[in-house]
Order: C-alpha cells, then structure tokens, then sequence
C-alpha cells in the first residue's frame, strides 16, 4: 500500500513522508524522507529510510528506532524531532 502526509512539525518545519508498507505485516516497505529542515550529516535521511525498512508502524516501535538510529549515527536535525519524524510516518496510515 502506498501513501503520503503532509505534516507540519510543532515549532518545526514542514515534513513530507511518502510510505509503502505491508498492511498484512504492518511494516514499511519503503519511506521517503523529504521537507524543508536541515539534516546532518548529509547521508543521515539515506540511513534513516533504509533502517525504517521492515520496521513495525506503531508508535513506540517507530519512536525508538529512530532515536536509535540518531544516536548511533550522530545525526543532528534543525526543525526535526524523533517525535516530529514518528508522527508525520503514523499520518500516512489516515
């Protein structure tokens, strides 16, 4: 199944996330990571998309992967959260 959301992130910027995933599993197939924020360093939305690949889509699951994969890779966001980031790929599901 695919979809997209449009979300703007509270005191953040605008996040666009278009999502493919398995409605059978409940998991992301694939996940487009676009906007107007800043990431660092540059390949750190290339690593967040492929480590959301095979992920569950529920919150806590979501939430924690991605503050891992921050954490582990030193990515710094500039009008981004993990919160923001978590949300905007659970609206693509409405």
């Amino acid at each position: 199944m695919q979809s997209k959301s449009v979300y703007k992130v509270p005191n953040g910027k605008l996040l666009k996330i278009f999502l493919d995933y398995d409605e059978n599993k409940n998991e992301i197939t694939k996940v487009n990571i676009t906007g107007d924020f800043f990431a660092y360093p540059e390949e750190a939305i290339d690593i967040l998309e492929e480590k959301l690949r095979n992920i569950k889509l529920e919150k806590m699951v979501l939430f924690e992967t991605i503050e891992s994969v921050i954490k582990e890779n030193q990515i710094e966001f500039i009008g981004l959260n993990s919160e923001g980031l978590t949300d905007g790929i659970l609206m693509c599901l409405k």
